[in-house]
């Protein structure tokens, strides 16, 4: 599958729990339906939690990777009804 790319990053690599999550979500919040926000953490937790938002969300994660320690997520703003998950490498 081709590479999402994304109009804008959220580098949150170095922020713990909560942080990650909340700064995604205020983003999402100020970001047009059909942009794509790239999200880079470093939070164990964020492959759990952006993942659980975006599915109680009107967003779709459309890609979701994990290497090591760094976790990437390319979430469409508004881009579906169910908030699916598309793609995962975690």
């Amino acid at each position: 599958m081709p590479q999402k790319t994304a109009a804008e990053i959220l580098d949150a690599s170095g922020l713990t729990c909560p942080m990650p999550l909340l700064k995604t979500k205020l983003r999402l919040n100020a970001m047009g339906d059909g942009e794509r926000l790239e999200v880079l953490a470093t939070d164990a937790g964020s492959a759990r939690d952006i993942p659980a938002y975006i599915r109680l969300s009107r967003h779709r994660l459309e890609h979701q990777e994990c290497n090591g320690n760094q976790f990437r997520f390319v979430i469409l703003c508004g881009g579906c009804e169910s908030g699916e998950t598309i793609t995962t490498s975690c």
